[in-house]
């Protein structure tokens, strides 16, 4: 495979290996895909670093060149397809494609695609997005012709001697490979897969240590044998050889945990630390326990929701706008029900009341948990914060149930009703809950949450018909 220079502005690194003599059944062919589709979603990281690419080596002519072009220069026939698109046509094909369209990001924007071809200028493929339909794999192929191009080489090699090491058991002689010759952008030809083993040596005594074992070198030696090849070099000391299935191995420590697993973590003996540690409960932590118990003798049943929602769950539903809250949006979502991390818990709430409607009222529900918030100042660009939520649904609002809820959490946490050093109430105005119905709950001058009974609107959206009052704060302030 010979590597040309313009492939440095988008993806410069390419191995490759044959497999010869390969006999696919039904299942050996699903598992291969399966392997090539689990790699792209881990160590590929959704094939951004690597992209792979198998082939029907007898329907292709050597030697292979990798190449970047412009996206109008580039015209083959996609996999399972019957017409020859160019790359700009490609792109705008697999838009809505259900799988294919997350990767199309990667190059869309460059103004060259990636793209591997024969000696006969056929196709192979455009990585990372979809191989081309004359080279496809079926059940009747017996040679194949593996690729793999990468941003990263370390990780590129890691995956051709994965994908060789675990199928080369299905060829006629198995356990072989045959290396390819790559030649890169600067003229240097090497070959790969590189199926490269190497030694390791570990301790004895050590291993024992971190473990919590007392094993001599020759049961340890047999412990290990059941999982890497190892030999005992001196009383203290085994060497350890480190295959090329294994490109976990990254340190000594994890010889270590083989050991381990070898030896059976159920079996290892329970002692009591070499040290005294007086462990602490996290602050927030221990007054959520403690003000669940409080609100639940309260007369008010727990409820557990879930952390992701739908938009219109927290925005169209709530009379709100999405672009004004502060939500963090999942990239990918899987279903309309889970797009973004909440950022209130009265829709979840809600939720349950629609789904207990037929329960007797009145029903009285909270939850004490974390909602997500997008935060520009934050490492992470979001934060966590704790929430205390509570509904009453009855025949009529009760709002002087919830702020009679609220009177008592804040009677327990010792926050007297004042405006300089304590707790109260402002009437303000919010979408979500009755004209005139809806206070803001401030904590020594800051606004830490809501209450109020909601709009009629929302309950409606909800599907609920009868009312509801909420309340809703922040408890942080008061750990």
């Amino acid at each position: 495979m010979i590597v040309t220079k313009s492939t440095a502005q988008i993806r410069p690194f390419a191995v490759a290996a044959v497999l010869r003599d390969i006999t696919f059944t039904k299942d050996s062919y699903d598992s291969f895909i399966d392997l090539q589709d689990k790699l792209h979603q881990n160590i590929c990281r959704k094939r951004a670093l690597v992209a792979i690419g198998t082939h029907d080596l007898d329907t292709l002519q050597g030697p292979f060149t990798y190449d970047a072009k412009p996206p109008k220069d580039i015209r083959f026939v996609p996999l399972n397809q019957e017409k020859a698109m160019t790359g700009e046509e490609l792109m705008e094909f697999y838009s809505t494609h259900a799988q294919l369209k997350v990767y199309l990001p990667i190059i869309r924007d460059s103004p060259v695609y990636p793209v591997i071809y024969d000696a006969n200028g056929v196709v192979l493929s455009l990585p990372p997005i979809i191989n081309g339909d004359h080279s496809k794999i079926t059940l009747k192929t017996r040679n194949v012709f593996i690729e793999c191009t990468a941003t990263d080489l370390t990780k590129a090699r890691i995956v051709l001697d994965t994908l060789v090491c675990m199928f080369s058991s299905h060829c006629a002689k198995p356990f072989t490979v045959e290396y390819c010759d790559v030649v890169s952008a600067a003229g240097e030809t090497k070959q790969y897969p590189d199926l490269a083993f190497r030694k390791e040596s570990i301790s004895v005594a050590k291993t024992n240590a971190y473990i919590g074992l007392n094993e001599s070198a020759e049961e340890m030696a047999k412990l290990l044998n059941r999982l890497l090849p190892t030999r005992q070099t001196d009383a203290d000391t085994l060497e350890v050889e480190v295959p090329p299935t294994r490109h976990d191995m990254l340190h000594v420590c994890d010889i270590y945990e083989d050991v381990a697993i070898a030896y059976g973590y159920n079996r290892i003996p329970k002692t009591l630390p070499a040290k005294m540690h007086i462990a602490k409960q996290y602050p927030l932590n221990k007054l959520t326990e403690q003000l669940r118990e409080q609100i639940a003798q309260a007369g008010f049943t727990e409820g557990l929701t879930f952390t992701l929602c739908s938009r219109d769950d927290i925005a169209t539903k709530m009379n709100a706008s999405i672009e004004q809250i502060p939500a963090v949006h999942i990239a990918n979502p899987k279903t309309l029900e889970f797009q973004v991390v909440r950022t209130t818990l009265i829709p979840g709430l809600l939720k349950t009341l629609a789904a207990n409607r037929k329960m007797p009222l009145p029903l009285k529900l909270f939850e004490v948990s974390d909602v997500v918030l997008a935060d520009s100042k934050s490492e992470v660009g979001a934060k966590n914060e704790r929430r205390v939520c509570a509904v009453n649904c009855n025949k009529t609002a009760g709002f002087e149930v919830v702020h009679g809820l609220l009177d008592r959490v804040m009677q327990l946490l010792e926050v007297p009703w004042d405006k300089a050093t304590g707790y109260y109430l402002q009437a303000c105005d919010d979408p979500a809950y009755f004209p005139g119905r809806c206070a803001a709950v401030l904590y020594k001058g800051t606004g830490i949450g809501r209450i109020g009974v909601l709009h009629p609107s929302v309950l409606q959206a909800f599907e609920l018909t009868t009312p509801c009052s909420v309340v809703e704060f922040n408890m942080e302030y008061f750990v």
